[in-house]
Order: structure tokens, then C-alpha cells, then sequence
């Protein structure tokens, strides 16, 4: 069997992706894995083989961030065949993947966030005190919902505005139907019920098309207004930040305040804590010298 009439098998046991993630996967394969080894029989990889095939990634300036999710569909597909006992040994044995590693991130400080919240239109305030203030992601931000706050303190996220579909989806790494409570703090939650009074709600949603209140609210509008008043020098945004720094500034006011990185990974949405780690470490408090200390009094008592 040629690869390309494997990974179309395997393609079809994907039902459990999100339309985004579906689209996603089929791009990599039809841009990446099928030209590069469409025709090439299965039982022939071997770690030489994957190794050129990043190799040649590498050779024609692919992105490493694009380079490792392919790597990544790479390895799912022939981790499968090697379940079925296709290869006697995996053919991903001893292979280095790509290191993708976020280039740092740009956090305003309080002062900075202060100013972008005091720029733009009614729902581009809202959208920013939501992703700063609560950790949400662009289009969760979109499909902010008054009944959502279950509790003073607490707003539950449910859904997002799909970025591909432009309709109300479930939420990243989520089934459809679950959700994640995060902390609203008063001032965000101020802001969303004053906004619901000043032009009401549909369903509960607070922001909807600007053309069509029966369509959500496109979170490339937010785009689009940042970069408008960027442009308009009406807003002083500082080099480097763009619109994910605000869920940056949630992260990192966190962090700077003691509260475990644990529950910061469950409250951002985080496939796993790892992610978590490796984007905000540099931002938690405390040394190896620090921990010493700290160490030592329990010890002295």
C-alpha cells in the first residue's frame, strides 16, 4: 500500500476533529506529506526516510512552526501503521522533530493596557477587557454571553466564534458541550453588563454582525479595528504587542501573582501544561537561591 492510499484510509477514522483542525490536516497533507511521499510503499519508512522528509522541509524554508505540525501528522499516521504491525520497528525511532519555540512574547504593562482599553468602539473595549481581564481567547471573547456568568467571580466559556466557519463552535482542544470556568474579575464583569444595557442582547450574546444581529460577531473585525487605529495613530500600542498579548497580560498577571501555573494552563485552555510552561516560565517568580531559603526555614523549625 503507497502512503497517499494509507493516510486517505486514516483520513477517514478523523471524525472527531473540529472543522478548523479537519481543514488544517488536510492542508499538511495535500501541501506537504502527499507531494513529498505520496507514492512511496509503506513498509518502506524508515527513520532515514522521515529524517529527509523534514530535511527537504528544511531545504525548502518551510516554517518551522509548519514544519513541526506536519512532522507531527507524519508521526500519527505511521505510529497507526506501526499499531498494525506494518514496520517491526517504528520508523520514528531515533528521529529528532522539529523545534518549534514561540519567540518571546510581548506583555504591556498595566499602564499600556490601560491606554488600548481606553481606545476604539464599545465592543472593542469589551473584547480587550475580556481577553486581559479573563484569559479568553479572540473568538471566545466573540461569543461572550450574558447568561455565562454563573457566578460574581466566575464567567463559564463554552463556545467561540469558529475563525473558519465565521459560526458559534465548541471550544479549542474541547467536545462539543464542555466548558471551562475562569475568574472574572469585578471590573470585566462591570463591563459586560454595561454594555448589555447600553444595546441589549440577542439570546444572551452581547456583540453580533454589525450587518446581520442574526450572525455572530466576526473576531477579524477586532483585527481590523487594531489595526485601524494603529495605523490612525489613535492608539499607542507598543512595538511588538499585538491582540494575543492582551491573554498574555492574563497569564502574566497571574503568574506575577503567585497563583499556580496549573490552574493558569486550566483557566487559558491549554491542551496540557506543557504548553503553558514552555510559553510563560521566564515569567514566574522565584530562584533556585530563593527556593533555599524558603527551604531552610522549614527546615529550622
Amino acid at each position: 500500500m503507497s502512503f497517499s492510499e494509507y493516510a486517505a484510509q486514516w483520513r477517514t477514522g478523523q471524525r472527531h476533529l473540529a472543522e478548523s483542525s479537519a481543514k488544517q490536516l488536510d492542508s499538511l497533507l495535500a501541501n506537504h506529506l502527499l507531494p513529498a511521499l505520496r507514492s512511496r510503499r509503506m513498509n518502506s519508512f524508515d527513520h532515514k526516510v522521515v529524517e529527509d522528509f523534514v530535511r527537504n522541509m528544511e531545504t525548502a524554508g518551510v516554517g518551522v512552526a509548519t514544519q513541526s505540525n506536519a512532522f507531527d501528522k507524519l508521526a500519527s499516521i505511521l505510529l497507526d501503521a506501526h499499531r498494525l504491525g506494518i514496520f517491526d520497528e517504528s520508523p520514528l525511532r531515533g528521529v529528532k522533530p522539529p523545534q518549534y519555540k514561540p519567540s518571546r512574547s510581548v506583555i504591556p504593562t498595566p499602564s499600556q493596557l490601560a491606554a488600548i482599553r481606553s481606545g476604539g468602539d464599545d465592543s472593542f473595549q469589551l473584547l480587550v477587557g475580556l481577553m486581559s481581564g479573563c484569559g479568553m481567547r479572540n473568538g471566545e471573547a466573540a461569543a461572550v454571553n450574558i447568561r455565562n456568568i454563573v457566578a460574581d467571580d466566575v464567567y463559564r466559556v463554552t463556545e467561540q466564534v469558529n475563525q473558519t466557519t465565521k459560526t458559534y463552535g465548541p471550544l479549542k482542544h474541547r467536545n462539543p458541550g464542555e466548558y471551562r470556568d475562569v475568574p472574572l474579575p469585578a471590573s470585566v464583569k462591570d463591563a459586560i453588563e454595561l454594555y448589555a444595557n447600553r444595546y441589549g442582547t440577542i439570546d444572551g450574546y452581547l456583540l453580533r454582525h454589525p450587518k446581520d444581529a442574526t450572525r455572530p460577531f466576526p473576531p477579524y473585525l477586532l483585527q481590523n479595528q487594531w489595526q485601524r487605529l494603529k495605523k490612525g495613530q489613535e492608539l499607542t500600542i507598543p512595538e511588538g504587542v499585538v491582540i494575543y498579548s492582551l491573554r498574555h497580560f492574563f497569564a502574566s498577571n497571574c503568574l506575577m501573582h503567585n497563583i499556580p501555573i496549573t490552574d493558569v494552563a486550566e483557566w487559558m485552555g491549554h491542551k496540557s501544561i506543557d504548553i503553558t510552561f514552555k510559553i510563560y516560565r521566564h515569567l514566574m517568580p522565584g530562584t533556585v537561591g530563593q527556593a533555599a531559603r524558603v527551604l531552610d526555614l522549614g527546615l529550622a523549625a
